[in-house]
């Protein structure tokens, strides 16, 4: 193993810092560093920096000036120390874990799982064991697979080995069986802190915040400065809609963690999502001195959509695209997104629409986005959705009136219908809720050649869907309001299911003008989904799919989605709140119209617009670019000719 053994240090004592006793040997010297690295991380580094100036080879001096470096918060300094300590000594447990936690802290979670996976084979000694735990670093699963279950049914409680099965589940997409077998782990063994840390991890994967933050709060309570737990709890607490609490975690480490660029970056989203922006631009313009070519946090700041960036920022994105060598796709498309909406602002439609289109192109690139599935299954709900299987599907449903369901195309005005709503003492706003998309996808909406909605059930498996999403998504009711609003725009794929499983939940389809929502779509980076967003042809077909189905809606179900036009929202505001108040079934409150004054949190990228009083200026953005838009105008067909409400 490198660096053991009683070696001299050499020809001057190792440590010359401040308050250190000399030392002639490197065990004693490391000893020593050790000792310093809780109550004075700086004097370790500076302990383990004089080591290897005399022993450059030494592992340990090398683990030690890492877990110094992490100590002192400086993350990305951490992990080349780390990396070569591990590469030294590829046997050391403690450098594997190191080095995960490091990783998991700069968003490498590719890298995290190598080097957990690098941890757990450290930790096995029986031969089958090791030979597993080999092959898992090796990403040779069939053989980890077969050689872990053969360990665990002669030593059914190894928890290493549990562990280690749960990894080779979660490689290969099986998260419940990783789910049951770190849970398993969990229950053996209480205290085993790296099993626990993963069921988090993977509760939090699978959309199960809540009882991820439960493990996670039991983590803390053992070691509450822990930067990475704190970072998983931070997220997970942003997911259920308690920012305040996320920014209390985001607080501590950036103070501890100074240089983490990430961090900062999901700091900046917290403080968005409150209406903190001075703080949130701070967060996301320190982000960017950290690193000039993170393309995220330049379009989160230009996502600001009352910030606009000016030239000298266009021609510092410029220069990160030209001259940072390790600059990846997903930089390069949110450095042109960010680049599109500084020209937009100063005018330069032509350039900006260039600039939109770059991007827009290289996020196509990576998607698999098929616009004939969503065709296909409007064909088939249109098909399917008759009165009479209407008829003999309704009743079956569960009563609770609680939810509203804002749907309809993204960047339609939902946000503001939802800060309308969310104004009303009796409604509550939460956020784009994937529940009941998670039923429709079980239900078979997204599998070829699936039969959906004819799939829907009927009597109590019926009653059972209502029920499902009422209690999955009670987490994120905090205000104990009668009412609920799930803003999750794709729900319009989903109407039947909603109506029949929920018949008195209530419906509002925001809608907006076709070239003027499209074009707002295209010039806008969503963080997920949306695969038909980055094409004007594919936006056109799925903004006419969406009116098609809603117009069958209307045919069958009359009177049952009460639609808002943005149009008619903007230009006449207190008669259709009044209306959209009395068909959600509350009284009408003044509040509603002083939406603007609303601190709550608020995640979309309309966040900032919405705590304005409304406005025309997303009506009238999309003109200047109307030469570009050829083929959005004709893939939209109908959808365009027929909109009642026209805005040029």
């Amino acid at each position: 193993m490198a660096g053991t053994g009683p070696t001299t240090i050499g020809r001057k004592p190792a440590t010359t810092v401040a308050g250190a006793a000399p030392t002639g040997t490197l065990e004693r010297a490391i000893a020593h560093g050790r000792g310093l690295l809780e109550r004075a991380p700086a004097l370790a580094a500076e302990q383990a920096r004089e080591i290897l100036r005399v022993v450059p080879a030494s592992a340990e001096a090398l683990l030690l000036l890492g877990l110094a470096l992490a100590a002192l918060g400086r993350i990305e300094e951490a992990v080349p120390p780390l990396r070569e300590a591990a590469r030294r000594n590829p046997e050391s447990y403690e450098t594997w874990r190191a080095l995960a936690d490091q990783l998991v802290l700069t968003g490498d979670n590719a890298g995290a799982d190598f080097a957990f996976a690098q941890q757990l084979r450290c930790q096995a000694t029986d031969p089958v064991l090791q030979a597993g735990a080999l092959a898992l670093c090796r990403n040779e699963i069939p053989f980890a697979e077969r050689a872990l279950k053969q360990y665990l049914k002669q030593h059914p409680t190894d928890i290493a080995a549990i562990r280690m099965l749960a990894e080779v589940a979660g490689r290969i997409g099986r998260n419940r069986d990783a789910i049951s077998l770190l849970s398993r782990a969990v229950e053996l063994a209480p205290s085993f802190e790296p099993a626990r840390f993963n069921l988090a991890t993977v509760l939090y994967r699978m959309g199960e915040s809540g009882q991820a933050l439960e493990h996670l709060e039991a983590l803390l309570a053992i070691a509450p400065h822990n930067s990475a737990y704190r970072n998983l709890a931070a997220a997970a607490l942003g997911r259920i809609g308690e920012v305040d609490k996320a920014i209390e975690h985001y607080d501590f480490l950036v103070k501890r963690h100074p240089g983490a660029s990430k961090i900062w970056l999901s700091y900046g989203h917290s403080l968005k999502t409150v209406g903190r922006q001075a703080d949130s631009i701070a967060a996301y313009r320190r982000c960017i001195a950290l690193e000039p070519g993170f393309g995220e946090a330049w379009w989160s700041l230009a996502n600001l959509k009352t910030v606009s960036l000016g030239p000298d920022d266009v021609a510092a994105m410029e220069h990160a695209l030209a001259t940072v060598a390790e600059l990846g796709n997903e930089d390069r498309y949110h450095l042109h997104f960010a680049i599109g909406k500084a020209l937009e602002d100063m005018g330069d439609a032509e350039r900006a629409f260039a600039a939109y289109a770059t991007a827009n192109a290289l996020r196509r690139s990576e998607l698999d986005y098929d616009a004939d599935v969503v065709t296909a299954l409007v064909d088939r709900s249109i098909a399917t959705v008759t009165p009479a299987f209407l008829a003999g599907l309704e009743g079956g449903g569960h009563p609770a009136p609680d939810p509203i369901f804002i749907i309809g195309m993204p960047r339609a005005g939902s946000t503001l219908v939802e800060q309308i709503l969310a104004s009303h003492p009796l409604i509550e706003g939460t956020q784009e809720l994937p529940e009941m998309m998670v039923i429709a996808r079980r239900l078979g909406a997204e599998k070829p050649g699936s039969a959906y909605p004819a799939t829907i059930p009927a009597g109590e498996k019926l009653a059972a869907l209502g029920r499902e999403y009422i209690e999955e998504t009670r987490i994120q009711r905090k205000l104990g309001r009668a009412r609920y609003i799930d803003k999750m725009p794709n729900n319009w794929q989903h109407v039947a299911l909603i109506h029949l499983a929920l018949p008195n939940a209530r419906i509002i389809d925001a809608r907006r003008h076709p070239l003027g929502c499209c074009f707002s779509n295209f010039k806008q980076h969503f963080a997920r989904g949306q695969g038909f967003a980055y094409d004007l042809v594919t936006m056109g077909r799925y903004y006419a799919d969406y009116v098609r189905l809603m117009d069958h809606v209307d045919r069958v179900l009359p009177g049952r989605v009460h639609r808002v036009f943005y149009e008619r929202m903007v230009t006449d505001t207190e008669a259709e709140v009044r209306a959209l108040l009395d068909y959600v079934g509350v009284e009408f409150d003044p509040a509603c119209l002083r939406f603007h004054e609303n601190s709550r949190p608020v995640r979309t990228a309309s966040s900032e617009q919405v705590r304005r009083p409304i406005n025309r200026d997303g009506m009238e953005q999309w003109y200047n670019f109307a030469p570009f838009l050829g083929p959005l105008r004709e893939a939209l067909g109908p959808a365009l000719t027929e909109y009642p409400y026209l805005e040029a």
